[in-house]
């Protein structure tokens, strides 16, 4: 999807000046979020070296490998969001695919790290349904972009 909401010359000066100050607002947001991948991915080895520090050494419970599993996603989405905002700095282009990928990934972590004694069976249901409706919306703009 081509957009030109924010375009790099504009016909008005005020508008063109705006337009230049969103772009910069932009790329000062991917320079806190590569800030934000490397403080996570420090966060991740120091939690880890935590659980493994502690008696019984080098040993993880199953709850400790999930909250693991859940902050290795959180980096991952991270780079997801990252690279959202890269695209959309270099093209222009709404990535509406990766965003999509981008959201399932997150819901994805929160099944990962949910803990079925905490939550009603509403909640359950309400994440599966988040689930079936992000499946299709990324099929369907994955075909709609093949033109099948």
């Amino acid at each position: 999807m081509k957009h030109d909401e924010i375009p790099e010359n504009h016909s008005d000066p005020l508008l063109k000046i705006l337009h230049r100050a969103i772009r910069v607002a932009i790329k000062i947001l991917a320079v806190l979020m590569v800030l934000v991948i490397f403080w996570s991915v420090v966060d991740v080895i120091y939690v880890i070296y935590l659980k493994l520090k502690s008696p019984p050494y080098f040993m993880l419970k199953i709850e400790d490998i999930l909250q693991t599993f859940g902050a290795f996603m959180v980096v991952l989405i991270a780079v997801e969001i990252f690279t959202n905002i890269r695209l959309y700095l270099g093209s222009n282009i709404i990535p509406v695919e990766l965003v999509i990928a981008t959201a399932l990934m997150a819901v994805a972590r929160k099944v990962i790290v949910l803990d079925l004694k905490l939550v009603s069976s509403e909640q359950i249901v309400g994440i599966a349904l988040v689930i079936i409706a992000l499946g299709i919306s990324y099929w369907l703009v994955k075909h709609t972009n093949r033109g099948d």
